[in-house]
């Protein structure tokens, strides 16, 4: 794209301020000019013939322009007609060709330029750092009510923390790579540019590659309010089947053996139920029905409620370890506790159910937590990380060939299930999936047991 010369940039920037042009507007009317040299120069017309403004502004409107940026691409080339006017010796064509000093001019929306990493760099006038700071600090006002409405965006539709933090990252490295100081401003070619430069130059795996897509998308439809649009020239990467990894019964009795309570226990869940991580410790006291042998998941993935046969083997160590939780509940109480932390607003309809047993976690964690805004304390659950960091290295201990995590027990149970000859659809609804091809991946894992020969019923 063609620099604008910086004799005529000072020219235009004092006009702009004779004009009563807003500061933080200046650098967008710049950005026009910019594009209407290109325009200009593509096209065969004459920067000085004023023909050329509605040919210019006819493209603006193919590039779905909005009225007020077509308006101010007209009062900022109008003012660029009066510069080149006034100053006596010079042609517009001189002016533009002059040797340029570098000075880099943010884009705005729909722009015809290739690369989003354009800001403004001033370096011309007294006031230009104390503009500086103003622009960036505005800057940050704009995003910061713009990652605020995504917030909300999320928890009005009842999405996990997880979804809100990779959203919210994502959208943060977008505006970071196209450096920004709207997110009005984003285009569909800032973000076509932004993924292909995810998969080109960072080389990101196609599940991130989908997901800050499905990031955008969400940002763009529930906090712009701007339909996403076609997305041409960048392929949605697809995911290559992936073949989970499956332990035998004897490398899972391995792995627990090497764990220490309540760890071991909670492994057991993992692999007796198929649950998934946060699933497990997530279970309250009430999740449980020992009268029918019953496990009652709530909230699970996609907020989705179930139920699983708990394991009869196991009954009794659950029974000892609730046991265990209810004198540690009794003595919080004692203590003056607040009770356990709830979830959206049931304390509210609830007044005591934070300190009632039946709402009190499983695997409660093993120190309190203090709340800052209430001056208390309330019991959380057992942390991710240190059931998954005693999983590692009970693993290293077996000494086994296998990458395992926590989530490969959800796999060695549907697996195992599958090699006893239950149904996939049984299957499906224990783990909880919305499709059987989710399910159907468990196929892979296991010595296909169907018989190829083909027979008449009849002679069976």
């Amino acid at each position: 794209m063609r620099q604008i010369s910086a004799p005529l940039i000072m020219q235009i920037k004092n006009l702009l301020i004779k004009n009563k042009i807003p500061q933080r507007d200046q650098n967008y009317y710049l950005k026009w000019l910019r594009y209407y040299f290109d325009f200009c120069h593509k096209y065969g017309f004459k920067e000085s013939d004023t023909q050329s403004l509605p040919n210019f502004i006819k493209k603006l409107k193919e590039k779905k322009q909005t009225i007020a940026q077509q308006k101010q691409a007209v009062r900022a080339i109008t003012i660029y007609y009066d510069s080149t006017q006034s100053q006596p010796g010079h042609s517009i064509k001189e002016l533009a060709q002059q040797p340029p000093k570098t000075v880099v001019v943010q884009e705005p929306s729909g722009s015809f330029r290739s690369s989003p990493r354009a800001t403004l760099q001033p370096g011309y006038g007294k006031h230009d750092s104390a503009s500086k700071k103003g622009v960036q600090k505005g800057a940050r006002k704009i995003w910061n009510n713009a990652f605020k409405n995504l917030a909300n965006e999320i928890k009005v539709r009842h999405y996990s923390p997880k979804t809100l933090k990779s959203y919210s990252t994502w959208v943060r490295k977008l505006s970071y790579y196209c450096k920004v100081n709207d997110p009005e401003l984003l285009t569909t070619n800032d973000v076509k540019e932004f993924l292909t430069y995810l998969a080109v130059k960072q080389k990101v795996s196609a599940s991130s590659q989908n997901q800050a897509f499905n990031a955008l998308l969400f940002f763009f439809r529930h906090v712009l309010n701007r339909e996403f649009g076609k997305i041409d020239g960048v392929v949605r990467a697809k995911r290559k089947p992936y073949i989970p990894v499956v332990l035998s019964r004897e490398e899972i009795d391995a792995i627990v053996a090497n764990l220490k309570y309540p760890y071991d226990l909670a492994v057991k869940l993992l692999y007796g139920c198929g649950l998934r991580l946060f699933e497990c410790l997530n279970l309250r006291i009430q999740s449980f029905n020992f009268d029918f042998s019953i496990l009652t998941v709530h909230d699970g993935k996609g907020k989705k409620d179930r139920t699983v046969p708990l394991p009869q083997i196991i009954t009794p160590d659950l029974k000892a370890h609730l046991e265990k939780v209810k004198a540690q509940h009794d003595k919080d109480l004692d203590e003056g506790y607040a009770g356990a932390f709830m979830f959206d607003s049931i304390e509210k309809k609830y007044k005591n159910s934070a300190k009632e047993f039946v709402w009190q976690w499983f695997f409660p964690a093993k120190i309190l937590t203090f709340v800052p805004e209430t001056n208390e304390y309330r019991r959380y659950h057992l942390h991710e990380r240190h059931v998954q960091k005693a999983i590692k290295r009970a693993v290293n201990k077996t000494k086994i060939c296998k990458r395992a995590t926590a989530h490969t027990f959800r796999h060695s149970f549907a697996s195992h299930l599958l090699q006893a000859n239950y149904d996939i659809r049984t299957i499906q609804e224990l783990l909880g999936h919305s499709d059987v091809r989710t399910t159907m991946i468990y196929t892979h894992t296991i010595k296909s047991q169907t018989k190829k020969e083909a027979m008449s019923p009849l002679d069976f």
